[in-house]
Protein backbone atom coordinates (compact mmCIF):
# COMPACT_ATOMS: atom_id res chain seq x y z
CA UNK A 1 0.00 0.00 0.00
CA UNK A 2 1.47 3.47 -0.59
CA UNK A 3 2.16 5.62 1.92
CA UNK A 4 1.24 8.54 0.29
CA UNK A 5 4.83 10.08 1.31
CA UNK A 6 7.48 7.73 -0.11
CA UNK A 7 5.64 5.73 -2.77
CA UNK A 8 7.98 5.58 -6.40
CA UNK A 9 7.06 2.40 -7.32
CA UNK A 10 4.07 3.18 -9.77
CA UNK A 11 4.55 5.59 -12.32
CA UNK A 12 1.66 5.32 -14.50
CA UNK A 13 -1.77 6.05 -12.96
CA UNK A 14 -4.98 5.97 -14.83
CA UNK A 15 -5.63 9.71 -13.30
CA UNK A 16 -3.05 12.51 -12.27
CA UNK A 17 -4.42 15.18 -10.29
CA UNK A 18 -2.58 18.29 -9.49
CA UNK A 19 -3.66 20.63 -6.52
CA UNK A 20 -5.22 19.30 -2.94
CA UNK A 21 -7.93 21.49 -2.50
CA UNK A 22 -11.77 20.61 -2.94
CA UNK A 23 -11.68 20.43 -6.66
CA UNK A 24 -8.61 17.78 -6.71
CA UNK A 25 -9.92 15.83 -4.04
CA UNK A 26 -13.41 15.51 -5.31
CA UNK A 27 -11.49 14.27 -8.67
CA UNK A 28 -9.62 12.04 -7.02
CA UNK A 29 -12.05 10.51 -4.87
CA UNK A 30 -14.71 10.44 -7.83
CA UNK A 31 -11.78 8.32 -9.44
CA UNK A 32 -11.34 6.14 -6.70
CA UNK A 33 -15.33 5.50 -6.88
CA UNK A 34 -14.89 4.73 -10.24
CA UNK A 35 -11.96 2.22 -9.79
CA UNK A 36 -9.23 3.90 -11.17
CA UNK A 37 -5.80 4.60 -9.71
CA UNK A 38 -5.16 8.23 -9.02
CA UNK A 39 -1.53 9.91 -7.81
CA UNK A 40 -2.23 13.49 -6.20
CA UNK A 41 0.71 15.84 -6.17
CA UNK A 42 1.06 19.32 -4.33
CA UNK A 43 3.72 22.47 -4.77
CA UNK A 44 3.47 22.91 -1.36
CA UNK A 45 4.89 21.48 2.23
CA UNK A 46 1.08 20.94 3.22
CA UNK A 47 -2.32 19.94 1.66
CA UNK A 48 -5.75 21.76 1.22
CA UNK A 49 -5.34 24.94 -0.40
CA UNK A 50 -7.56 27.46 -0.45
CA UNK A 51 -10.25 24.94 0.85
CA UNK A 52 -8.71 24.20 3.94
CA UNK A 53 -8.70 28.15 4.92
CA UNK A 54 -11.73 28.40 3.88
CA UNK A 55 -15.46 28.81 5.36
CA UNK A 56 -15.91 25.40 4.09
CA UNK A 57 -19.14 26.28 2.54
CA UNK A 58 -20.80 24.71 -0.60
CA UNK A 59 -23.25 26.68 -2.56
CA UNK A 60 -25.53 23.81 -3.99
CA UNK A 61 -28.57 24.77 -5.04
CA UNK A 62 -31.97 21.59 -4.95
CA UNK A 63 -29.19 19.49 -2.70
CA UNK A 64 -29.99 16.51 -1.58
CA UNK A 65 -30.13 17.56 2.22
CA UNK A 66 -33.08 20.59 0.95
CA UNK A 67 -35.13 17.74 -0.80
CA UNK A 68 -35.05 15.51 2.86
CA UNK A 69 -36.40 18.27 4.79
CA UNK A 70 -39.09 19.44 1.98
CA UNK A 71 -37.29 22.98 1.77
CA UNK A 72 -38.50 24.02 -1.27
CA UNK A 73 -36.26 24.42 -4.40
CA UNK A 74 -35.93 22.98 -8.05
CA UNK A 75 -33.57 22.42 -10.86
CA UNK A 76 -35.75 25.01 -12.88
CA UNK A 77 -35.76 27.76 -10.33
CA UNK A 78 -31.69 27.39 -9.59
CA UNK A 79 -30.99 27.57 -13.51
CA UNK A 80 -32.76 30.80 -13.44
CA UNK A 81 -31.39 32.17 -10.61
CA UNK A 82 -28.76 31.34 -12.38
CA UNK A 83 -29.16 33.22 -15.51
CA UNK A 84 -30.71 35.94 -13.46
CA UNK A 85 -27.31 36.47 -11.62
CA UNK A 86 -24.66 35.51 -13.89
CA UNK A 87 -26.52 35.80 -17.50
CA UNK A 88 -23.47 34.61 -20.25
CA UNK A 89 -21.00 36.39 -19.73
CA UNK A 90 -18.54 34.12 -21.69
CA UNK A 91 -17.83 30.56 -22.52
CA UNK A 92 -17.13 28.95 -19.19
CA UNK A 93 -20.54 30.55 -17.73
CA UNK A 94 -22.91 29.48 -20.76
CA UNK A 95 -26.10 27.36 -20.11
CA UNK A 96 -24.54 23.99 -21.02
CA UNK A 97 -21.84 24.52 -18.01
CA UNK A 98 -24.71 25.68 -15.96
CA UNK A 99 -26.63 22.96 -16.31
CA UNK A 100 -23.61 20.61 -15.68
CA UNK A 101 -23.29 22.21 -12.08
CA UNK A 102 -26.58 21.90 -10.80
CA UNK A 103 -27.16 18.29 -12.50
CA UNK A 104 -24.02 17.00 -10.80
CA UNK A 105 -25.06 18.62 -7.56
CA UNK A 106 -26.70 15.62 -6.24
CA UNK A 107 -23.88 13.36 -7.26
CA UNK A 108 -21.22 14.77 -5.12
CA UNK A 109 -23.39 14.81 -2.22
CA UNK A 110 -24.57 11.43 -2.22
CA UNK A 111 -20.99 10.17 -3.41
CA UNK A 112 -19.22 12.05 -0.69
CA UNK A 113 -22.26 10.67 2.16
CA UNK A 114 -21.44 6.95 0.68
CA UNK A 115 -17.36 8.10 1.99
CA UNK A 116 -18.67 8.86 5.62
CA UNK A 117 -19.30 12.82 5.12
CA UNK A 118 -21.86 14.36 7.02
CA UNK A 119 -23.55 17.27 5.88
CA UNK A 120 -25.81 19.68 7.21
CA UNK A 121 -27.75 22.99 5.65
CA UNK A 122 -27.04 26.57 6.51
CA UNK A 123 -30.68 27.16 6.64
CA UNK A 124 -30.73 30.60 7.22
CA UNK A 125 -28.11 31.45 4.92
CA UNK A 126 -30.06 33.43 1.97
CA UNK A 127 -28.75 33.90 -1.61
CA UNK A 128 -26.77 36.86 -2.56
CA UNK A 129 -29.43 38.09 -4.68
CA UNK A 130 -32.53 36.61 -2.64
CA UNK A 131 -35.07 38.99 -4.08
CA UNK A 132 -34.15 38.12 -7.92
CA UNK A 133 -36.32 35.25 -9.52
CA UNK A 134 -35.29 32.17 -8.16
CA UNK A 135 -33.79 33.12 -5.30
CA UNK A 136 -34.13 31.11 -2.23
CA UNK A 137 -32.81 30.84 1.22
CA UNK A 138 -30.44 27.54 2.80
CA UNK A 139 -28.76 26.60 -0.50
CA UNK A 140 -25.27 26.08 1.47
CA UNK A 141 -23.92 23.07 3.09
CA UNK A 142 -21.11 22.50 4.87
CA UNK A 143 -19.91 19.76 7.30
CA UNK A 144 -20.47 19.00 10.80
CA UNK A 145 -17.26 18.88 13.00
CA UNK A 146 -14.92 15.88 12.51
CA UNK A 147 -11.97 14.68 14.64
CA UNK A 148 -8.82 15.57 12.54
CA UNK A 149 -7.10 12.50 14.21
CA UNK A 150 -8.63 10.41 12.27
CA UNK A 151 -6.52 11.60 9.15
CA UNK A 152 -3.49 10.94 11.54
CA UNK A 153 0.10 12.59 10.96
CA UNK A 154 -1.69 14.34 7.86
CA UNK A 155 -3.87 16.75 10.59
CA UNK A 156 -0.31 18.46 11.12
CA UNK A 157 0.14 18.63 7.24
CA UNK A 158 -2.87 20.37 6.56
CA UNK A 159 -3.56 24.36 5.56
CA UNK A 160 -6.55 24.59 8.17
CA UNK A 161 -5.92 27.23 10.50
CA UNK A 162 -9.40 26.82 12.81
CA UNK A 163 -8.23 24.54 15.37
CA UNK A 164 -11.58 24.28 16.75
CA UNK A 165 -15.13 23.22 15.38
CA UNK A 166 -16.59 26.51 14.13
CA UNK A 167 -19.52 26.19 11.99
CA UNK A 168 -20.86 28.57 9.84
CA UNK A 169 -24.03 28.24 11.42
CA UNK A 170 -22.58 29.40 14.39
CA UNK A 171 -21.09 31.91 12.66
CA UNK A 172 -23.84 34.80 11.82
CA UNK A 173 -24.81 34.73 15.40
CA UNK A 174 -21.35 34.63 16.55
CA UNK A 175 -20.91 38.25 15.55
CA UNK A 176 -23.05 39.81 18.04
CA UNK A 177 -22.62 37.28 21.36
CA UNK A 178 -23.09 40.50 23.29
CA UNK A 179 -26.13 41.83 22.04
CA UNK A 180 -28.75 39.18 21.20
CA UNK A 181 -29.16 35.77 23.11
CA UNK A 182 -28.78 34.29 19.90
CA UNK A 183 -25.71 35.51 19.48
CA UNK A 184 -24.68 34.03 23.32
CA UNK A 185 -25.66 30.79 23.12
CA UNK A 186 -23.84 30.21 19.96
CA UNK A 187 -20.59 31.35 21.94
CA UNK A 188 -21.32 28.72 24.89
CA UNK A 189 -22.38 25.96 22.06
CA UNK A 190 -19.31 26.62 20.79
CA UNK A 191 -17.34 26.38 23.87
CA UNK A 192 -19.26 23.34 24.97
CA UNK A 193 -18.39 21.77 21.63
CA UNK A 194 -14.75 22.24 21.99
CA UNK A 195 -14.85 21.26 25.54
CA UNK A 196 -16.64 17.74 24.76
CA UNK A 197 -14.28 16.76 21.90
CA UNK A 198 -11.43 17.25 24.50
CA UNK A 199 -12.97 15.50 27.29
CA UNK A 200 -13.86 12.47 25.01
CA UNK A 201 -9.91 13.16 23.39
CA UNK A 202 -10.52 14.32 20.23
CA UNK A 203 -9.39 17.87 18.34
CA UNK A 204 -12.85 18.79 16.66
CA UNK A 205 -12.21 20.98 13.49
CA UNK A 206 -14.88 23.11 11.49
CA UNK A 207 -15.26 25.03 8.31
CA UNK A 208 -12.56 24.41 5.49
CA UNK A 209 -10.35 22.60 7.96
CA UNK A 210 -13.06 19.94 8.85
CA UNK A 211 -13.15 20.23 4.41
CA UNK A 212 -10.03 19.37 3.60
CA UNK A 213 -9.61 16.40 7.19
CA UNK A 214 -12.92 14.78 5.57
CA UNK A 215 -11.45 15.02 1.88
CA UNK A 216 -7.99 13.79 2.89
CA UNK A 217 -9.11 11.05 5.16
CA UNK A 218 -11.59 9.32 1.87
CA UNK A 219 -8.58 9.67 -0.47
CA UNK A 220 -5.44 9.19 1.07
CA UNK A 221 -6.19 7.31 4.44
CA UNK A 222 -8.86 5.03 3.46
CA UNK A 223 -8.36 5.47 0.12
CA UNK A 224 -4.60 4.77 -0.14
CA UNK A 225 -4.29 7.29 -2.88
CA UNK A 226 -0.34 8.55 -2.69
CA UNK A 227 -0.57 12.73 -2.34
CA UNK A 228 2.85 14.09 -2.83
CA UNK A 229 4.11 17.41 -1.10
CA UNK A 230 6.63 19.68 -2.21
CA UNK A 231 6.31 18.53 -5.40
CA UNK A 232 5.36 20.98 -7.95
CA UNK A 233 3.93 20.00 -11.33
CA UNK A 234 6.21 21.06 -14.02
CA UNK A 235 4.75 20.77 -16.97
CA UNK A 236 2.40 18.38 -19.04
CA UNK A 237 3.57 15.33 -21.22
CA UNK A 238 1.92 15.03 -24.43
CA UNK A 239 1.52 12.67 -27.12
CA UNK A 240 1.11 14.38 -30.33
CA UNK A 241 -2.42 16.68 -29.32
CA UNK A 242 -3.02 14.64 -26.48
CA UNK A 243 -1.94 15.02 -22.35
CA UNK A 244 -0.81 11.79 -21.57
CA UNK A 245 1.13 12.67 -17.98
CA UNK A 246 2.82 14.91 -16.00
CA UNK A 247 6.44 15.71 -15.17
CA UNK A 248 6.39 16.16 -11.32
CA UNK A 249 9.94 18.03 -9.73
CA UNK A 250 9.35 15.72 -6.32
CA UNK A 251 11.34 16.94 -3.25
CA UNK A 252 13.71 18.25 -5.97
CA UNK A 253 13.95 14.91 -8.25
CA UNK A 254 12.32 15.24 -11.50
CA UNK A 255 9.67 12.43 -11.92
CA UNK A 256 7.76 11.57 -15.16
CA UNK A 257 4.56 10.14 -14.53
CA UNK A 258 1.73 9.00 -17.15
CA UNK A 259 -1.69 9.30 -17.13
CA UNK A 260 -3.42 6.54 -18.51
CA UNK A 261 -7.12 8.37 -18.92
CA UNK A 262 -6.53 12.19 -17.75
CA UNK A 263 -5.18 14.79 -16.05
CA UNK A 264 -7.25 17.14 -13.54
CA UNK A 265 -5.37 20.39 -12.89
CA UNK A 266 -6.96 21.57 -9.59
CA UNK A 267 -4.10 24.13 -8.57
CA UNK A 268 -5.42 27.15 -7.75
CA UNK A 269 -5.34 30.47 -9.31
CA UNK A 270 -2.44 32.78 -9.51
CA UNK A 271 -3.16 34.54 -6.44
CA UNK A 272 -0.03 35.26 -4.65
CA UNK A 273 1.74 36.63 -8.41
CA UNK A 274 1.60 40.13 -7.86
CA UNK A 275 3.01 41.26 -11.04
CA UNK A 276 0.38 39.12 -13.52
CA UNK A 277 -2.36 40.43 -10.95
CA UNK A 278 -1.05 44.53 -11.54
CA UNK A 279 -0.80 43.66 -15.40
CA UNK A 280 -4.19 41.59 -15.80
CA UNK A 281 -6.09 42.83 -12.91
CA UNK A 282 -4.64 46.69 -11.92
CA UNK A 283 -4.26 45.58 -8.50
CA UNK A 284 -1.64 43.59 -7.04
CA UNK A 285 -4.22 41.72 -4.67
CA UNK A 286 -4.52 41.18 -1.07
CA UNK A 287 -4.91 37.44 -0.94
CA UNK A 288 -6.33 35.39 1.98
CA UNK A 289 -5.58 31.91 0.63
CA UNK A 290 -2.63 29.15 0.05
CA UNK A 291 0.64 31.08 -0.77
CA UNK A 292 0.85 28.13 -3.30
CA UNK A 293 -0.76 29.69 -5.68
CA UNK A 294 1.12 31.05 -8.00
CA UNK A 295 -0.77 30.10 -11.58
CA UNK A 296 1.38 27.49 -12.66
CA UNK A 297 -1.68 24.70 -13.64
CA UNK A 298 -3.01 27.43 -15.76
CA UNK A 299 0.37 28.20 -17.48
CA UNK A 300 0.55 24.29 -18.38
CA UNK A 301 -2.27 24.29 -20.05
CA UNK A 302 -1.50 27.58 -21.59
CA UNK A 303 1.64 25.30 -23.29
CA UNK A 304 -0.85 22.45 -23.80
CA UNK A 305 -2.81 25.26 -26.25
CA UNK A 306 -5.52 25.82 -23.29
CA UNK A 307 -8.22 29.20 -23.61
CA UNK A 308 -8.42 31.15 -20.81
CA UNK A 309 -11.39 33.36 -19.40
CA UNK A 310 -11.97 35.84 -16.48
CA UNK A 311 -7.79 36.59 -15.98
CA UNK A 312 -8.97 40.47 -15.20
CA UNK A 313 -11.19 39.00 -12.30
CA UNK A 314 -10.90 37.77 -8.98
CA UNK A 315 -13.44 36.91 -5.84
CA UNK A 316 -12.92 40.05 -4.46
CA UNK A 317 -14.05 41.78 -1.31
CA UNK A 318 -12.67 44.44 1.30
CA UNK A 319 -10.52 43.67 3.58
CA UNK A 320 -8.50 45.06 6.61
CA UNK A 321 -4.92 45.93 5.53
CA UNK A 322 -2.34 43.80 6.19
CA UNK A 323 0.27 44.30 9.11
CA UNK A 324 3.80 43.63 7.49
CA UNK A 325 4.11 39.87 6.91
CA UNK A 326 0.56 39.40 8.27
CA UNK A 327 -2.48 37.52 6.56
CA UNK A 328 -5.38 39.75 5.09
CA UNK A 329 -8.50 39.73 7.44
CA UNK A 330 -11.00 39.37 5.05
CA UNK A 331 -14.48 41.20 5.90
CA UNK A 332 -17.73 39.17 5.75
CA UNK A 333 -20.06 39.84 8.20
CA UNK A 334 -18.68 42.47 9.89
CA UNK A 335 -19.44 45.49 7.32
CA UNK A 336 -23.12 44.53 8.03
CA UNK A 337 -23.24 45.30 11.85
CA UNK A 338 -25.28 48.70 12.75
CA UNK A 339 -23.22 51.42 14.26
CA UNK A 340 -20.58 50.82 11.09
CA UNK A 341 -19.78 52.82 7.81
CA UNK A 342 -16.89 52.87 4.83
CA UNK A 343 -15.62 55.58 3.58
CA UNK A 344 -13.40 56.85 0.44
CA UNK A 345 -10.44 59.08 1.04
CA UNK A 346 -12.25 61.95 0.50
CA UNK A 347 -14.52 60.92 3.56
CA UNK A 348 -17.79 59.90 1.73
CA UNK A 349 -19.37 56.39 0.76
CA UNK A 350 -19.57 54.99 -2.44
CA UNK A 351 -21.93 51.71 -1.24
CA UNK A 352 -24.07 49.48 0.02
CA UNK A 353 -21.33 47.98 3.10
CA UNK A 354 -23.34 45.15 3.54
CA UNK A 355 -24.00 44.46 0.17
CA UNK A 356 -22.19 40.58 -1.35
CA UNK A 357 -18.02 40.96 -0.79
CA UNK A 358 -17.84 40.71 -4.22
CA UNK A 359 -20.21 43.45 -5.28
CA UNK A 360 -18.23 45.29 -2.88
CA UNK A 361 -14.87 44.60 -4.65
CA UNK A 362 -16.13 44.88 -7.88
CA UNK A 363 -17.64 49.01 -6.26
CA UNK A 364 -14.23 49.66 -4.97
CA UNK A 365 -12.68 48.78 -8.04
CA UNK A 366 -15.00 51.01 -10.39
CA UNK A 367 -14.72 53.89 -8.10
CA UNK A 368 -10.90 54.41 -7.98
CA UNK A 369 -9.38 51.35 -9.43
CA UNK A 370 -9.51 50.34 -5.68
CA UNK A 371 -6.57 52.91 -4.92
CA UNK A 372 -7.78 53.45 -1.48
CA UNK A 373 -7.42 54.42 1.14
CA UNK A 374 -10.64 53.00 2.45
CA UNK A 375 -12.28 53.00 5.89
CA UNK A 376 -14.16 50.80 8.25
CA UNK A 377 -15.25 53.72 10.93
CA UNK A 378 -16.78 52.25 14.14
CA UNK A 379 -18.81 54.04 16.90
CA UNK A 380 -17.99 53.26 20.07
CA UNK A 381 -21.25 51.25 20.83
CA UNK A 382 -19.78 48.78 18.09
CA UNK A 383 -16.89 47.34 19.71
CA UNK A 384 -18.96 46.84 22.71
CA UNK A 385 -21.37 44.82 21.28
CA UNK A 386 -20.47 43.47 18.43
CA UNK A 387 -17.00 40.63 17.42
CA UNK A 388 -14.46 42.04 15.32
CA UNK A 389 -12.56 38.29 14.22
CA UNK A 390 -9.50 41.10 13.05
CA UNK A 391 -9.30 42.56 16.15
CA UNK A 392 -9.07 40.03 18.87
CA UNK A 393 -4.86 39.41 18.29
CA UNK A 394 -3.59 41.86 21.05
CA UNK A 395 -0.77 41.39 19.01
CA UNK A 396 -2.01 42.10 15.90
CA UNK A 397 -4.08 44.91 17.22
CA UNK A 398 -0.59 46.70 18.70
CA UNK A 399 1.01 46.15 15.10
CA UNK A 400 -2.23 47.98 13.56
CA UNK A 401 -1.59 50.10 15.60
CA UNK A 402 2.03 51.25 15.28
CA UNK A 403 1.42 50.71 11.26
CA UNK A 404 -1.44 53.36 10.97
CA UNK A 405 -3.82 50.91 10.12
CA UNK A 406 -6.25 51.36 13.24
CA UNK A 407 -6.81 54.91 14.51
CA UNK A 408 -8.90 55.90 17.07
CA UNK A 409 -10.51 59.30 18.63
CA UNK A 410 -12.85 60.91 21.01
CA UNK A 411 -13.99 63.17 17.97
CA UNK A 412 -15.21 62.77 14.81
CA UNK A 413 -12.77 65.78 13.32
CA UNK A 414 -10.06 64.09 15.30
CA UNK A 415 -10.26 60.99 13.39
CA UNK A 416 -10.56 62.54 10.42
CA UNK A 417 -7.45 64.26 11.05
CA UNK A 418 -5.79 60.74 11.65
CA UNK A 419 -6.64 59.40 8.74
CA UNK A 420 -5.99 61.92 6.71
CA UNK A 421 -10.04 62.83 5.30
CA UNK A 422 -11.32 66.11 4.66
CA UNK A 423 -13.00 66.94 8.39
CA UNK A 424 -16.11 68.64 6.72
CA UNK A 425 -16.72 65.62 4.06
CA UNK A 426 -16.86 63.09 7.08
CA UNK A 427 -18.93 65.03 9.21
CA UNK A 428 -21.50 65.55 6.27
CA UNK A 429 -21.67 62.15 4.89
CA UNK A 430 -21.67 61.26 8.79
CA UNK A 431 -24.79 63.24 9.36
CA UNK A 432 -26.34 62.37 6.08
CA UNK A 433 -25.75 58.10 7.38
CA UNK A 434 -27.42 58.93 10.98
CA UNK A 435 -30.42 60.62 8.97
CA UNK A 436 -31.29 56.99 7.40
CA UNK A 437 -30.20 55.16 10.30
CA UNK A 438 -33.35 56.83 11.90
CA UNK A 439 -35.39 56.64 9.64
CA UNK A 440 -34.36 53.16 8.68
CA UNK A 441 -34.24 53.74 4.73
CA UNK A 442 -30.39 54.19 3.37
CA UNK A 443 -31.74 56.54 0.60
CA UNK A 444 -27.82 56.01 -1.12
CA UNK A 445 -27.20 52.76 -1.39
CA UNK A 446 -29.89 50.70 0.06
CA UNK A 447 -28.19 48.96 2.76
CA UNK A 448 -30.73 47.08 4.45
CA UNK A 449 -32.93 46.23 1.74
CA UNK A 450 -31.74 42.66 1.22
CA UNK A 451 -32.27 39.64 3.20
CA UNK A 452 -28.77 39.06 2.49
CA UNK A 453 -28.00 42.16 4.02
CA UNK A 454 -29.95 41.31 6.92
CA UNK A 455 -28.74 38.26 7.58
CA UNK A 456 -25.20 39.38 9.11
CA UNK A 457 -27.32 42.68 11.24
CA UNK A 458 -28.36 43.03 14.87
CA UNK A 459 -32.28 42.10 14.56
CA UNK A 460 -32.35 44.43 18.41
CA UNK A 461 -32.04 47.32 16.03
CA UNK A 462 -35.00 49.23 14.72
CA UNK A 463 -35.92 50.11 12.36
CA UNK A 464 -33.25 48.46 10.27
CA UNK A 465 -30.98 46.55 11.53
CA UNK A 466 -28.00 47.11 9.61
CA UNK A 467 -28.12 50.64 10.17
CA UNK A 468 -27.51 52.94 13.83
CA UNK A 469 -25.55 56.53 14.07
CA UNK A 470 -22.32 56.72 14.09
CA UNK A 471 -22.38 59.57 16.97
CA UNK A 472 -20.85 58.32 19.97
CA UNK A 473 -16.77 57.62 20.75
CA UNK A 474 -14.88 56.74 21.31
CA UNK A 475 -14.45 55.88 17.77
CA UNK A 476 -12.29 53.34 15.36
CA UNK A 477 -11.10 53.25 12.03
CA UNK A 478 -9.76 50.47 9.96
CA UNK A 479 -7.90 51.13 6.79
CA UNK A 480 -9.14 49.01 4.47
CA UNK A 481 -8.21 47.73 1.00
CA UNK A 482 -9.20 45.91 -1.87
CA UNK A 483 -8.76 41.63 -1.17
CA UNK A 484 -10.17 38.27 -2.84
CA UNK A 485 -10.50 34.89 -1.99
CA UNK A 486 -8.57 33.79 -5.18
CA UNK A 487 -8.84 34.73 -8.78
CA UNK A 488 -11.16 33.90 -10.99
CA UNK A 489 -10.07 33.36 -14.37
CA UNK A 490 -8.39 30.71 -15.54
CA UNK A 491 -8.52 27.57 -18.32
CA UNK A 492 -11.82 27.69 -20.08
CA UNK A 493 -13.59 24.15 -19.65
CA UNK A 494 -16.97 22.50 -21.06
CA UNK A 495 -19.78 20.93 -19.20
CA UNK A 496 -17.16 17.57 -18.84
CA UNK A 497 -14.69 20.13 -17.17
CA UNK A 498 -12.49 19.37 -20.37
CA UNK A 499 -9.75 21.76 -21.25
CA UNK A 500 -10.50 24.00 -24.20
CA UNK A 501 -8.81 25.50 -27.17
CA UNK A 502 -9.64 29.16 -28.67
CA UNK A 503 -11.63 27.40 -31.31
CA UNK A 504 -13.76 25.62 -28.86
CA UNK A 505 -11.79 21.56 -30.00
CA UNK A 506 -11.35 19.80 -26.88
CA UNK A 507 -7.22 19.41 -25.79
CA UNK A 508 -8.22 15.27 -25.20
CA UNK A 509 -6.62 13.62 -21.68
CA UNK A 510 -6.60 17.54 -20.03
CA UNK A 511 -9.08 19.01 -17.26
CA UNK A 512 -9.36 21.51 -14.89
CA UNK A 513 -11.43 22.40 -12.14
CA UNK A 514 -11.87 25.06 -9.34
CA UNK A 515 -9.73 28.52 -9.19
CA UNK A 516 -7.66 26.31 -12.67
CA UNK A 517 -10.77 26.66 -14.78
CA UNK A 518 -12.35 30.16 -15.53
CA UNK A 519 -15.76 29.97 -13.18
CA UNK A 520 -18.76 29.01 -14.00
CA UNK A 521 -19.91 31.74 -12.02
CA UNK A 522 -18.76 34.39 -14.41
CA UNK A 523 -18.09 38.11 -12.67
CA UNK A 524 -20.30 37.27 -10.04
CA UNK A 525 -21.05 34.92 -6.43
CA UNK A 526 -24.50 33.86 -6.17
CA UNK A 527 -24.46 32.38 -2.90
CA UNK A 528 -22.53 31.29 -0.42
CA UNK A 529 -19.73 28.59 -1.13
CA UNK A 530 -19.97 29.50 -4.84
CA UNK A 531 -16.56 29.38 -4.95
CA UNK A 532 -16.00 25.26 -3.39
CA UNK A 533 -19.68 24.76 -4.59
CA UNK A 534 -18.52 24.35 -8.38
CA UNK A 535 -15.15 23.42 -7.71
CA UNK A 536 -16.11 20.43 -6.36
CA UNK A 537 -18.97 19.69 -8.62
CA UNK A 538 -16.98 19.52 -11.43
CA UNK A 539 -13.79 18.13 -9.80
CA UNK A 540 -16.88 14.85 -9.59
CA UNK A 541 -17.59 15.48 -13.22
CA UNK A 542 -14.16 15.31 -14.32
CA UNK A 543 -13.48 11.74 -12.87
CA UNK A 544 -16.83 10.29 -14.01
CA UNK A 545 -16.24 10.97 -17.87
CA UNK A 546 -12.72 10.15 -17.53
CA UNK A 547 -14.06 6.76 -16.16
CA UNK A 548 -16.46 6.89 -18.88
CA UNK A 549 -13.53 7.05 -21.57
CA UNK A 550 -12.17 4.47 -19.90
CA UNK A 551 -15.12 2.14 -19.83
CA UNK A 552 -15.24 2.93 -23.58
CA UNK A 553 -11.30 2.21 -23.86
CA UNK A 554 -12.06 -1.53 -22.38
CA UNK A 555 -14.91 -1.94 -24.33
CA UNK A 556 -13.31 -0.97 -27.43
CA UNK A 557 -10.63 -3.05 -26.17
CA UNK A 558 -12.95 -6.06 -25.49
CA UNK A 559 -14.28 -6.31 -29.08
CA UNK A 560 -11.03 -6.09 -30.19
CA UNK A 561 -10.33 -9.65 -28.30
CA UNK A 562 -13.50 -11.30 -29.89
CA UNK A 563 -12.99 -10.22 -33.09
CA UNK A 564 -9.50 -11.98 -32.79
CA UNK A 565 -11.09 -14.93 -31.24
CA UNK A 566 -13.53 -15.51 -33.84
CA UNK A 567 -10.73 -15.03 -36.28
Amino acid sequence: MADGIHDTAELEYDVIVVGSGAAAFAGALGAIDEGMTVLMVESTEKFGGNTAMSGGGLWLPNNPLMQREGAADSREEALTYLEETIGEPGRSSNRARKEAFVDGIADYVLTTEKYGFRWVRAAAYPDYYPELPGGKVGRSIELKPVDAKGIGRWRKLSRGLLPFPMMNTDMYLLGRPWSTWSGFWAGVRLVFRTLGGLVRGKILVGMGAALAASLARAVVVDGAVPLWLNSPAERLVMDGDRVVGVEVRREGTPVTVRARHGVLLAAGGFDQDKERRKKLQGVEGNPAGSPGAWGKGIDMAVEAGAALEYMEDAWWGATVKPVEGGLSSFMVGERSMPYSLIVDKDGRRFANESESYVDLGHHMLEHDGAAGPYWFILDGRYTKRYFLTFGVDPKANKKMVAQGIRQTADTIDELAEKIGVDAANLRAEIDKFNGFARTGRDQDFARGDSAYDRYYGDPTIHPNNNLAPIEKGPFTAYETVIGDLGTKGGVVTDEHARALREDGSVIEGLYSAGNNSAAVMGHTYPGPGSTIGPASVFGLIAARHMAGRRASSTAAASDDDVAVDAG
